[in-house]
């Protein structure tokens, strides 16, 4: 069925495809923010515009943190699952120069059965609990990647704690941040022995001049930085995060993820195969919504056609033609970063107020035009917008 659903979505570029509005200028772009920002009672949020490849535009608005220190373009900000869309382009790096293959069973990298390492909790998940199941023999990077493990989001989450396989992998898509701390682990445990925190910083924040990002807390970064808040309007410090993690542990700002998300829609660092493998339908998504992540298939008459899983991201088919986009939040931030790949066009929006993701639907539309980005799948029928 998969092959199936992935052959329609090839055939779907010869649908008609519209003309990229023009772009709206600077100042009505902040103004059109700054009423959303207020309309979901948002406290903060910043925003990025990247046109034909190149940055055109990046504003903050409101405030970083209680104290009501305004938002700025360089203030840091958590990034959240952001991370992920980072580390995938790593990924993508390191397959290109054949350090990995994205194919390849993870046993390849590995010096010993993966249940046979020792238990590290403090930095991943236990694998000894895999004693026995075979399967995670057939992981590969993809899968990990494109959210095919088969496990839970996070094995902390299961009511025993435990990781443990909910499907076969590589069947179907369950969003999984397991996934990609079992890939970190492959590349740092494994005989590779890579150091994801450096290589992050060379091949990644340095290549497209990111200086204030990093996957760890920084001490610089404390006499510029948002604080958060709530769905109730509760304060929320920010979380000085001593650990690197590959679903996400990632600080930036405004400024530096507009510059990496105008590399990336360029192609920067990757050939031209290679980052069409990034944004690449590979795994249908099959789903109603994004979360909770082990929910039920939809019957194969109510699945969407255009929507998929990449490396790392979500690629979805609008009227304007193909585009990916990747989201971020927990309990006191809510980001996204989405890009149509006619014109080279993206807008990424960091909000220290979980509140904020209320106003992306309509901002992007504005920004971009009518794009197709499945706002329902990504937080949920019930998720009220403002306009």
């Amino acid at each position: 069925m998969c092959r199936v659903v992935l052959l329609l979505l090839t055939l779907l570029p010869m649908a008609v495809v519209a003309a990229p509005p023009p772009l709206p200028s600077p100042a009505r772009i902040d103004a059109q923010a700054q009423r959303l920002m207020q309309a979901a009672h948002a406290r903060g949020m910043a925003l990025a515009v990247i046109d034909a490849g190149k940055v055109v535009h990046v504003a903050a608005y409101g405030e970083r943190n209680a104290a009501g220190e305004p938002l700025r373009t360089d203030t840091v900000m958590y990034a959240a699952s952001l991370t992920k869309m980072a580390f995938g382009h790593l990924v993508a790096q390191l397959a290109q120069d054949q350090v990995i293959a994205l194919d390849a069973g993870i046993a390849t990298y590995l010096d010993k059965p993966l249940p046979d390492y020792p238990v590290d909790t403090k930095h991943y998940a236990d694998y000894s609990v895999l004693a026995g199941d075979e399967r995670w023999r057939r992981l590969t990077p993809r899968m990990l990647l494109n959210h095919g493990s088969g496990f839970a989001n996070f094995a902390f989450l299961e009511p025993d704690g435990r990781l443990q396989f909910h499907f076969d992998p590589g069947s179907r898509y369950g969003y999984s941040g397991e996934g990609l701390i079992l890939l970190q682990f492959v590349l740092e445990r494994g005989r590779l022995g890579q150091d994801i925190g450096a290589l992050m910083q060379r091949r990644v924040f340095d290549r497209f001049g990111m200086p204030r990002t990093s996957m760890m807390w920084r001490e610089d970064f404390a006499t510029n930085l948002a604080d958060g808040w709530t769905a109730d309007g509760t304060p929320e410090p920010h979380d000085e995060r001593s650990r690197v993690r590959a679903a996400g542990s990632m600080d930036t700002t405004i400024a530096d993820m507009a510059n990496f998300a105008a590399g990336y829609v360029r192609g920067e660092g990757l050939s031209a195969a290679m980052r069409q493998e990034l944004v690449r339908p590979q795994l249908p998504i099959t789903t109603a919504s994004q979360f909770p992540t082990l929910q039920a298939e939809l019957p194969v008459a109510e699945r969407r056609r255009d929507l998929a899983a990449g490396l790392g991201v979500v690629t979805f088919r609008g009227p304007q033609g193909p585009g990916f986009y990747k989201g971020g939040h927990d309990d006191a931030v809510g980001n996204t970063l989405v890009c149509i790949e006619q014109g080279q066009r993206c807008v990424v929006m960091l909000g220290n107020d979980v509140r904020a993701e209320a106003a992306f639907p309509a901002l992007v539309a504005f920004v971009l035009g009518d794009t197709g980005v499945p706002w329902d799948w990504e937080y949920g029928a019930e998720k009220v917008f403002v306009r």
